[in-house]
């Protein structure tokens, strides 16, 4: 069976999410330059495209940030035909099985530190309540550190950088908290 994949827009209007009919990585990663891309032949050929400035893949989709001089409707077709016949190309694999990538590295780390069990509420309601909507629009987020009150997350992806984020942390995720958790919880991005 042979890839296919479609373009979806998000929240954020200078990212765009493309979504494969199959699985592409066991694990997140966000590449920021065609440097932090080694390994990765798929987000190597991707940022050999002049307009890309972040490329975020999990599961079955890659989100693309691309830079504001240029418009969707331009390169949005251009993408994801070039997106479909790359991975169909280089047949079904995980794109992220033999890399050392820090981001991975620190997020191995992350996860063997010892979090409070607060923390571990925190990460809970996030996972459950959250991480399902925030990744449908293409993006992630995760618990970077909790102290006196402050939730502190990390945006990922479309989130990165995304004009609603902001109100979505306000309004969304810090209500949450504060109703599961602490009235006095306040919610920031790093």
């Amino acid at each position: 069976m042979l890839y296919s994949v479609y373009a979806e827009s998000t929240p954020n209007p200078e990212v765009m999410k493309f979504v494969a009919n199959r699985m592409l990585v066991d694990k997140p990663i966000e590449i920021n330059s065609s440097k932090d891309a080694q390994g990765i032949t798929i987000a190597q050929e991707l940022f050999k495209f002049p307009f890309i400035k972040t490329v975020y893949i999990n599961n079955n989709f890659i989100s693309i940030y691309k830079s504001n001089d240029i418009n969707w409707e331009d390169i949005a077709m251009q993408l994801r035909i070039f997106i479909t016949e790359f991975l169909n190309d280089n047949g079904i694999k995980n794109y992220t099985e033999h890399i050392e990538e820090k981001s991975l590295t620190e997020k191995k780390e992350k996860k063997n530190r010892e979090f409070s069990s607060e923390e571990k509420n925190i990460i809970s309601i996030l996972d459950e309540y959250v991480a399902p909507a925030v990744e449908a629009d293409g993006g992630a987020i995760t618990l970077k550190s909790f102290a006196n009150n402050i939730v502190t997350v990390e945006l990922k992806g479309a989130c990165n950088g995304c004009p609603s984020a902001s109100v979505t942390l306000k309004n969304g995720i810090e209500a949450l908290l504060k109703d599961k958790v602490n009235k006095e919880i306040v919610v920031v991005s790093e």
